[in-house]
């Protein structure tokens, strides 16, 4: 199937997406990606599969398609789709998700989702997200850490005071995100 999108063999990778391995389907969103004939309909339909592994790849080749409403993907019960659907969502700037995005940044068990959704909020850039991101302050170091990349996205003087309240941060690698984002000698 791989090869299909090499060799510009685009009846193959159309017929990849009928196959039965998960792992086939998914390639052939790949080929069809690489022979720019992926279209969103197929991609849309392609979120809905019912395994896993095509699921999250077709969240992935949606990062690059805005038209793509991952939104429903959020709420995926694999958690690693619902994880690429936050990511993807945050790199098509979708201002649309941003509800969505908070409550999986607030309120999803796993800490990755959780993670993911914050990065989405602060790679989406607008002030409704600002709350949810400050309040990722609180989470496990990973999840501050991505809080605190993501308020440089934020012009907004609750910001800066959250990279401030990050110069304290008990790990050491939100110290040292907050001190590059601020400008801070350490020493």
């Amino acid at each position: 199937m791989v090869l299909a999108g090499h060799l510009g063999d685009e009846p193959a990778a159309r017929a990849g997406l009928g196959e039965e391995s998960a792992v086939v389907r998914a390639s052939a969103l790949g080929a069809l990606e690489r022979l720019g004939a992926l279209d969103d309909t197929t991609l849309g339909r392609s979120c809905g599969d019912p395994d896993p592994v095509v699921r999250r790849r077709a969240c992935e080749l949606a990062a690059t398609r805005p038209t793509v409403d991952l939104r429903g993907a959020l709420d995926d019960t694999d958690p690693l789709v619902a994880e690429m659907a936050a990511w993807a969502l945050g790199e098509q700037g979708a201002t649309t998700a941003i509800d969505a995005l908070a409550q999986m940044a607030t309120g999803h068990d796993d800490p990755l989702c959780r993670e993911a959704a914050v990065a989405a909020l602060g790679a989406i850039g607008d002030r409704r997200g600002l709350p949810v991101v400050l309040a990722a302050l609180d989470d496990r170091p990973a999840i501050r850490r991505r809080a605190a990349v993501a308020l440089a996205a934020f012009d907004h003087p609750s910001a800066d005071d959250g990279l401030r309240r990050c110069l304290t941060d008990r790990d050491w690698q939100v110290r040292q995100v907050a001190e590059d984002l601020l400008g801070v000698d350490p020493a």
